[in-house]
Order: structure tokens, then sequence, then C-alpha cells
């Protein structure tokens, strides 16, 4: 029989295959396999297109091109083949993010068309829990955030977005589709904060990507004034504590390797290093 390999877009009749390839890096693909459960193949629904990759027949490499271009379980003649494709169709995605090794590859193939990218981030350490801490409280005064509150979560949202990413999620379309992700978030109780007496927030953190097997917590952040206080430790064990119990048995998040402040605070909070993530930001 001759091995057949090959690269395609997948039709929604691929999504048991689709999801079988998924579910063999739970956490790692956490955020492709939560659009996909909600979504589906097609591309209208998802975001973007699914390429698969074709080996013996049988479907064992994914990657998701939307706004992010994501490699799911790919092996390195899947991460060519993606390349060719991608290259083919132009860049229209923001963001070149996954698992590092096939994330690197894959840069090293487009980067000579699509670069140079705004920053890349090669190494950010992939964090992993699936209990609570024994010596850290969880802070009873974070909460889910109310829909009535967006007025008063979107200016740290924004504020979180700036100093991470290093644009405004406000530009381009005025922050419509970053304010409807946050209002999405909102609306499913994922999205939590602590408020001051004014009602300005002063720590907040979100359940992004949801899975029956795995969530993974985003958008961390603590207001610039109340950092050094040791507000984030206490923040984050409330936040894992609303995940465990509510969403998933495993909570996973990623960081950049230079922010050693973060990377302390989660170690503390019982999250273990188990891979690493890398980001190319356009």
């Amino acid at each position: 029989m001759l091995t057949q390999t090959t690269s395609r877009v997948l039709e929604p009749s691929d999504l048991d295959a689709a999801l079988a390839v998924l579910d063999r890096e739970p956490v790692a693909n956490a955020f492709v396999t939560s659009r996909v459960q909600v979504a589906g193949l097609d591309p209208w629904r998802l975001g973007g297109e699914m390429w698969g990759w074709y080996e013996g027949g049988m479907l064992t490499s994914l990657c998701y091109a939307g706004a992010n271009l994501v490699p799911i379980c790919a092996t390195p003649r899947a991460v060519r083949a993606f390349a060719d494709r991608a290259r083919r169709a132009g860049r229209r995605c923001s963001s070149v993010v996954g698992p590092a090794a096939p994330t690197a590859d894959l840069w090293r193939l487009l980067e000579p068309q699509w670069g140079p990218a705004r920053e890349v981030r090669a190494h950010q350490p992939l964090m992993v829990t699936d209990r609570l801490p024994d010596t850290i409280a969880p802070d009873s005064s974070v909460r889910r955030v109310r829909k009535d509150e967006m007025e008063k979560i979107m200016p740290a949202c924004v504020a979180m977005f700036t100093e991470e990413v290093g644009i405004s999620p406000l530009a381009g379309d005025g922050g419509l589709l970053y304010q409807a992700r946050v209002a999405e978030l909102v609306g499913a109780g994922r999205a939590f904060a602590r408020f001051d007496a004014d009602g300005k927030v002063v720590f907040k953190a979100e359940i992004g990507a949801a899975t029956d097997r795995t969530c993974q917590i985003q958008g961390v952040w603590v207001a610039p004034e109340h950092r050094g206080r040791g507000m984030a430790a206490p923040g984050m064990a409330a936040v894992l504590r609303y995940a465990l119990a509510d969403v998933a048995p495993v909570a996973s998040l990623y960081v950049n390797d230079f922010n050693t402040p973060a990377r302390r605070t989660y170690q503390k909070v019982g999250f273990q290093e188990v891979g690493a993530f890398m980001s190319v930001l356009f």
C-alpha cells in the first residue's frame, strides 16, 4: 500500500478525526479545542480554516488558520506543508502561536516572506495545576464580574492587553471585537476581579479557553499602584478555585519567560511547568 501524505482544508465531516488529534494534547491544544467544540469546522463559525495533514491516509496533524496561526501536534513534514499553504495564502493572522518547537520551525520557514515580526517570544513556559495551594488562601474579595460592570472592567482589560501585547486592542475597529470577547467571558461567568471601595479594578483574570478536560487562565493583571503588595497570589488562588470547581479538572496558563514576578506567583500557587509555547507577534 502506498503511503498517502497530503494536506487539505478540513470540512465539517472531519470533526471527529480533528477532535481525536486535539485530544492527544488537551492542555497545549485547549484554545483551539474549545473553539472547535463550540463551532465545529465550518470556517465561518470557527473564524478560520482548519488545515489537516495526513500520513498513511490518517489525519495526524492540524493547523488552525484564523486570527492566529496555530500548529497542532505538528510533525516536521506537517510543518513544511502548513508553511507552504500559509505562504500561498498570504499572511492574514496577527500572530503565530503554539508549542515552541513546531512553532519555531514554522516561523523559520515563513519569516523570509512574512518577516520581520514585531516581536518574537521564543520561550513562554506552559504551566498546569489540578489542585488548590496549601499555603495560599484564596482572596475572598475576588468574584465573578457582573454584566452591569462592563464599564468598570474594560479599562483594566485594555491596560492588561496593551501592556502584554504592546499594542492597544482599541486600534483598528475601535475595540469592538475585543469588547465583544470580554463581554462573552463576563456573560459566561468566566471573568473575575477584585474591586476597591471606589469600584476600580485592582486585580483581574479570566478563564479563556475551556473544555471538559482543561481550562486556560489568561489576562492576569494587578493595577500598577497595587503591585508588590502580595495581591496576585491570593487573587490567582481565588480564580483557580472557581476554575477547578466550576469549569474543568485541570487549569493551565502560559507566561513570558522574562516575567519573573508572574512566574514566581504562579509557582507559589502550585502551577508547574510542563512545556513551552512560542508567540510571533505582527
